[in-house]
């Protein structure tokens, strides 16, 4: 895929947000703009993976599409919104990339229009009849997807979806850029990218909200939106055009209560995530499972549901062992309920409470 990058040159006195990885979590995005009180004098950035993994990518895309005809909003293509360039056969191999995708993801934007067109998928589908029929009756949407740029530059503002790579020109290059914030050099100017959720940049804690690297003037702001189960959706604020001063704004759907006692954070604790997720189970319990971190050798006690599979070594859903510091009165949205305590979220910050609550 070629790159295509787009400038602007953005007016003076209107709020700029950016908000990136929504994966298909309509509610999500609704919340947070309604959070954020978006109007016709806001200018929206959508830094791409807006579709795929969520239960909701058509709808997702339709609605950003209504957005985008009524408000000044700027959508950029992430690796997760190639749909386009994959039917167009710009990239891929027809049916042979396309099926076996739509079989392992029920959720995919095009499982999504097969159920709507009343297809029954199967692998071993007429892809040539499928995709003529979402041509033919999904232009609009394939027209918004294939018209989707790499990366746009503001001047004072580069917007693109994984970040800005040494070898230019391949647009794959700068959507599935991964870990940018440690492997990308200094930036000229500010860049605000998405793609690689932020709490894995982390170790010892779990935190969603935005990272702000002044030196690198790097902005990552993919809260893990339906990928983390207790991700959230940000935004980045940006006061006007040619503003550094940078806040955030994040939403999250988990009911919110108060915590009645005190507590201080752990001495010590461990983020066990996504690619560094094979644990030793040492003791497997109805609630609770004893488990040694096999890279570090950590050991906690883990929810017994987040282990993938029964045998001896297996994989985890991520899972900290953090205590969250905390003032009575505080209040924190309760993404798990056990017997032993909570698993909450404070000010985009995860971790355990082991008092009572009294819900709001």
């Amino acid at each position: 895929m070629k790159e295509r990058i787009e400038r602007l040159a953005l007016p003076k006195g209107r709020r700029i947000i950016a908000i990136s990885d929504i994966h298909g979590n309509l509610p999500y995005l609704k919340g947070l703009l309604a959070k954020l009180r978006f109007n016709e004098n806001d200018i929206l950035f959508i830094l791409g993976d807006f579709v795929e993994k969520g239960p909701s990518s058509l709808d997702t895309l339709r609605y950003i599409i209504e957005l985008s005809e009524k408000y000044t909003v700027h959508t950029i293509c992430g690796n997760c919104d190639i749909w386009a360039p994959l039917f167009d056969g710009e990239i891929g191999d027809g049916a042979a990339t396309v099926l076996p995708y739509m079989e392992r993801k029920p959720y995919s934007l095009a499982r999504q229009m097969c159920i709507e067109m009343g297809i029954e998928f199967s692998p071993d589908m007429d892809y040539k009849l499928f995709r003529d029929r979402v041509f033919a009756e999904y232009g609009r949407e394939i027209d918004f997807l294939r018209g989707l740029p790499t990366l746009i530059d503001t001047g004072d503002y580069v917007f693109v979806h994984g970040g800005i790579p040494a070898k230019t020109g391949d647009a794959w290059n700068y959507m599935k850029y991964e870990r940018f914030m440690e492997r990308g050099e200094g930036q000229e100017r500010w860049t605000i990218v998405g793609h690689w959720p932020v709490m894995l940049y982390h170790e010892d804690t779990v935190e969603a909200n935005p990272i702000f690297d002044w030196d690198k003037k790097i902005i990552s702001i993919d809260g893990g939106c339906v990928l983390k189960d207790d991700g959230q959706l940000n935004a980045l604020i940006i006061p006007e055009s040619g503003s550094f001063d940078f806040s955030f704004e994040a939403y999250d759907s988990f009911p919110t209560a108060r915590v009645n006692e005190a507590q201080r954070a752990s001495e010590k604790s461990w983020y066990i995530r996504w690619g560094d997720s094979l644990v030793e189970v040492l003791e497997r319990g109805e609630e609770f499972s004893r488990c040694r971190h096999v890279r570090t050798g950590y050991e906690m006690d883990i929810l017994t549901k987040y282990l993938y599979g029964e045998g001896k070594r297996c994989n985890v859903n991520d899972c900290t062992d953090y205590v969250l510091p905390l003032k009575a009165g505080d209040t924190v949205s309760v993404v798990e309920q056990t017997s032993r305590g909570y698993f909450v979220k404070h000010r985009g910050v995860s971790g355990w409470y082991f008092g009572e609550i009294e819900w709001d």
